[in-house]
């Protein structure tokens, strides 16, 4: 059965058949984002942390001072949820927070000395994961992953704009 949707004009348009449940792009990716955490979350739960905490911890590593809203976009958290996780790493003492001494009502947050010890702590398990990875998906085709992925993204980023 053909699918309909919306097209920037406002009028309907047939799109083709809509893929099996399991064969839809939601799904697959779905099913490789499980796999591939599969493999990170025994070293994370292992130290205390999950999934969303490790990408906050992994982003401030980087980065060392965010904004609120800015680590919101960069870790794909909505805010209510990353205030939760700000909250757990800051009484556990692994991040602290400031307000922004250009707009006191902007909160920064950064990783504390703590919080290295513990990224540099789960590192090395987290690099085995990826090295695991790369050896059963093979590196070109781990390349060839991610740019294609980057593609979809800007493709249908691009497609909102129009």
């Amino acid at each position: 059965m053909a699918t309909q949707k919306i097209n920037h004009q406002g009028s309907l348009c047939k799109t083709g058949p809509l893929p099996d449940f399991n064969q839809s792009l939601p799904m697959a990716l779905l099913r490789a984002r499980e796999s591939v955490m599969r493999k990170f979350m025994p070293a994370l739960q292992a130290h205390g942390l999950s999934a969303q905490q490790w990408r906050v911890m992994r982003a401030l590593h980087e980065e060392r001072a965010q904004d609120l809203s800015t680590l919101a976009e960069v870790c794909y958290l909505l805010k209510p949820s990353l205030s939760r996780i700000i909250r757990n790493l800051e009484s556990r003492g692994l991040i602290s927070r400031l307000v922004d001494p250009r707009d006191q009502r902007v909160s920064v947050v950064s990783i504390s000395p703590e919080g290295v010890r513990l990224f540099e702590t789960v590192l090395p398990y987290s690099e085995l994961q990826y090295a695991h990875i790369t050896n059963k998906f093979g590196a070109t085709k781990l390349q060839q992953l991610y740019e294609l992925l980057e593609q979809l993204v800007a493709d249908l980023d691009e497609s909102d704009q129009e």
